[in-house]
Order: C-alpha cells, then structure tokens, then sequence
C-alpha cells in the first residue's frame, strides 16, 4: 500500500465515523427510537453544535468525492512524491481540524482548515497533470 492510500483509508474511516456524535445527540433529543424513525430533511438537531456537525459531516463527504478518486489516480498512474504523500497527509488533518473547528462554531478557522484541504486536493490533481 503506497503512503497515499493508507492516508486515504485512514480519511475515509475517520469521514465514516463523523455522523456517531450527532446521531448520539439525536438519541439524547429524541430517545433510541425516535433517533431510527425517519428524519424529516428541514428538522436540524436541537443543539447548535450537532447541526453544524451534520454540516462538517456532509461537507466531508462532500470533498471525499474529489479526494479520493485524485487518489486513485495516482496510485494507478503510479505517481507517488514527498508532495503527493505531505499533502495526502495535510488533507487528512486539515478534514479533521475542519470538523472540530466547524461543531464548535468557529468560522474563520474553518474556512482556513477548508481552504487547506483544497490545497492539499490541487497539489494532488496538478502531480497527476504532470505540473508537480
């Protein structure tokens, strides 16, 4: 396994495990059974903190779905530098800390941890062009 898949492995548990804090303040809310009926889509969580991280959640999912086929394509390709690993590597934090930073409701941070794993995602896609 090159060092980029097992970051992208490690990003694509960590993304699978995002939804268990805010279905645990769904059971909290609404008790173990109203947390399994259906959810209406416009009903947010009661706790500010569960409903942004429903947001972080689907942004995370959101991003998976560019990273981790840029991903694949190196591993096809073969390509495989310090830069593609370092941001491999800046991605999986820069999800992590996005996450964090966004529950707890801090907007500048976030939009920085965002823009980090943008950056991360360009140098992938620009090694695969051949630019890096």
């Amino acid at each position: 396994m090159t060092p980029e898949l097992f970051w992208l492995t490690l990003t694509v548990t960590m993304t699978a495990l995002f939804w268990m804090p805010y279905i645990v303040n769904r059971m909290v809310e609404d008790g173990v059974l109203g947390a399994m009926a259906n959810p209406s889509f416009d009903a947010a969580p009661k706790a500010a903190w569960a409903d942004r991280m429903t947001h972080a959640h689907s942004n995370a999912v959101e991003n998976l779905v560019i990273f981790a086929p840029l991903v694949l394509m190196l591993a096809i390709a073969n390509v495989s530098t310090p830069a593609t690993i370092a941001a491999c590597q800046l991605y999986f934090f820069a999800r992590l800390a996005h996450y964090i930073i966004y529950s707890l409701g801090i907007p500048f941070l976030r939009t920085v941890a965002f823009i980090a794993g943008f950056v991360a995602q360009m140098t992938l896609a620009f090694a695969l062009l051949g630019a890096a």
